[in-house]
This record gives C-alpha cells, structure tokens and sequence, in this order.
C-alpha cells in the first residue's frame, strides 16, 4: 500500500498548541486567559498563521496587512511567508525579526531582540533554518541560509553565520560552536531553557593565561628574581603578565 505523509494539525490545534507551551516554558504565566490576552509573542504567533495560510493561497495582500497590523501591536515582525514549527514560542517578543524564507522546527523558543536575517538580494532561500528544540538568547542575530541543528542553543547577543550541528551551543561575534556538555538535561516539561548555562571561552582563557604566568613566576623565582605579586606597570594585583614579560626579555 502507498505510504502517506502525516497531515499537519488543523490551524486552530496549533494555535492551541501554541498556547498551551507557554505554561512549559514561562514561570509567570498562570492562566490561558492571561497568555491569549496579555501575551505579545503569542498574538505575533497566532496572527502569523493566520497570513500564513492566506499566504500560500496567493493572498498576498491581506497576508502582508495582517503581518503588519501584528508588527504595529506586538513590536514582532514576522514575514507571513515564514514557516512556523508546532508549539513555538517567543517569550517578551520586543524586536523579534523573521525573514520570509525562515523555517522554524518544533518546539523551539526565541528570546527578544532575536533575528532570523538574509544577507542576499537573490529572491530564493536567503534566511536560516531552526531544528527543533532549538533555544536562542535575547538579542542574537541569526543570518544567511544556515541551519541550525536539533536542540542547539545561541548565547545571548551572538551573530552566527554559519551552520551548527545538533545538540551544540553557539556564543560570540561571529559565533562560535563550543561543546555543550548538559546536552541530555532537561527539565522536568523536557524544555531545557537555561540558556545561559553556556560555556565562557573568554574567562576560560583568562583561567589559562593566569596558568601561565604562575609558570613564568615560578621560573624567575628559580632563577633568583623577586617576584612581589605586586605588578608596577599596570597597578594590578596578579593579573598582569607584562611585567613578567619584560622581566624575562631582560634575562
């Protein structure tokens, strides 16, 4: 017997679905009530599904009215072109940016300030695709035809322009994919939103620069020089390396 693709779920399931993850994934909300009327990102959402639809009939017009009436009350501004996955959530919404050609999976959660960007003039695909799960931290800019895999995280304020695997965290200008170690953790809804417990390169750099200028100190030390902890060029107590520096250029 010929297989067939699984229908998607009517849109009124999905704006239910919509809503009820909300409860999943933000602390402060307490009733359905509460989510449909004072939720910003969620009547960003709902209006988008709406233009979507008419998208794809070739109403195009209406479609774009709709998007913008939503960006003119909800400060979100969605391309109706823009294909949503199940149970997507946009927590505060204030700046939100999606292109027309984004594709978002299931379950995924986007901070404010968030933009899923082009950066070509060409008509065809020019903006990001999301895996599921995927969180992105407030502020991240996400630009060009990339993808995102499954489960991956983007630190707050990061500009990834390149592809990232699953299950891998993006931080910094231009991002950068550091390996997540809390992949398998999830809370007890099977959202794992902590974002922000991403790994620190740059203090992990400083840890390893501190490393070594104990090693340099402990070899002037050997070699007779004084070493007071005390740094006279930069005023700053054991965290200076400069001085080491010239002390050993001077050997």
């Amino acid at each position: 017997m010929p297989m067939h693709a699984p229908s998607m779920p009517g849109l009124w399931s999905l704006l239910r679905e919509d809503v009820d993850c909300v409860f999943q994934r933000d602390p402060a909300a307490r009733s359905r009530f509460e989510v449909i009327t004072t939720y910003p990102g969620v009547h960003a959402i709902l209006m988008q599904r709406i233009a979507h639809r008419l998208w794809k009939m070739g109403l195009r017009y209406p479609a774009r009215f709709i998007a913008w009436f939503a960006r003119l009350v909800t400060n979100v501004d969605i391309h109706p072109g823009a294909t949503l996955g199940r149970r997507f959530f946009i927590d505060h919404g204030a700046g939100v940016v999606i292109g027309e050609t984004a594709e978002i999976g299931d379950d995924v959660t986007l901070y404010h300030g968030v933009t899923l960007g082009g950066t070509t003039w060409n008509k065809g695909k020019r903006h990001p695709t999301l895996g599921n799960g995927v969180v992105i931290g407030a502020g991240a800019k996400i630009l060009g035809a990339i993808t995102l895999g499954d489960q991956v995280r983007v630190g707050a304020n990061s500009v990834v322009v390149k592809d990232v695997p699953a299950f891998k965290t993006v931080v910094g200008i231009p991002g950068k994919v550091v390996t997540r170690l809390d992949a398998a953790v999830d809370n007890t809804l099977g959202i794992n939103l902590d974002h922000h417990l991403i790994p620190d390169p740059v203090g992990k750099a400083i840890a390893c620069l501190m490393e070594r200028i104990e090693v340099l100190e402990r070899t002037l030390q050997a070699r007779g020089e004084a070493v007071d902890g005390q740094c006279s060029v930069c005023e700053a107590d054991d965290l200076c390396g400069t001085h080491v520096a010239h002390k050993l250029r001077k050997m």
